[in-house]
């Protein structure tokens, strides 16, 4: 299982953090080691003191498919969750300033927050999708996937031109504007329109 992460998807987002905007999808990979294990804290890596927060809708591939076309790129999911994409931004910032990989600084062992799934069929309409993260239940990010510069179907056909997805394999589609520092003791709470999708500590 492998989690496939896009950047750079929500405009304002981009121009937060002062990057270029791409022409197509920014995609890098988490090992299913960066997976939050379940109802345990998140501890903020030694190597880090600038650590963000990027809360981002996911979804779960349901069956093998290769070069998909968008049109039938809704067959491959049944799921949609909330999670967080965990970045080590200074570090970040030292990568890429030397043109270096960023695994380091997204990667890294409970990087990825995986929250609740629920039915794609219970939600109006997936190109239109409310969500938000409290932090210390403070709302510090609201996104709606309807800002996408690339929507779910469209980034399911684009990624699987470069990766066979399989089952169990998990998207993350892009954080929205609003990404910032956590420290120790701060609660995030992650939500789909008005269902709670996780809650966690961190340490």
């Amino acid at each position: 299982m492998k989690l496939i992460c896009i950047g750079r998807n929500y405009t304002e987002h981009i121009e937060e953090l002062q990057n270029e905007k791409p022409t197509d999808p920014v995609v890098f990979l988490k090992p299913d080691t960066a997976i939050l294990l379940k109802k345990q804290p998140f501890f903020i890596p030694d190597f880090s003191d600038d650590v963000h927060y990027e809360v981002e809708v996911l979804v779960k591939i349901n069956r093998v498919g290769k070069h998909i076309d968008k049109k039938f790129a809704h067959k491959y999911f049944n799921e949609i969750g909330l999670g967080i994409d965990f970045t080590a931004r200074d570090l970040q910032s030292k990568l890429k300033a030397k043109g270096l990989p960023w695994e380091k600084a997204k990667a890294f062992d409970g990087a990825a927050v995986v929250g609740k799934w629920i039915d794609k069929n219970e939600l109006t309409d997936i190109d239109n999708i409310e969500f938000l993260l409290k932090k210390n239940d403070n709302i510090v990010q609201n996104g709606n996937t309807s800002h996408m510069l690339w929507k779910i179907d469209e980034l399911i056909e684009y990624v699987s031109k470069y990766f066979t997805l399989k089952i169990g394999d998990i998207i993350f589609t892009g954080t929205p504007a609003g990404v910032g520092k956590v420290v120790a003791n701060d609660k995030l709470k992650g939500f789909i329109e008005d269902k709670e999708m996780f809650s966690i500590t961190v340490k």
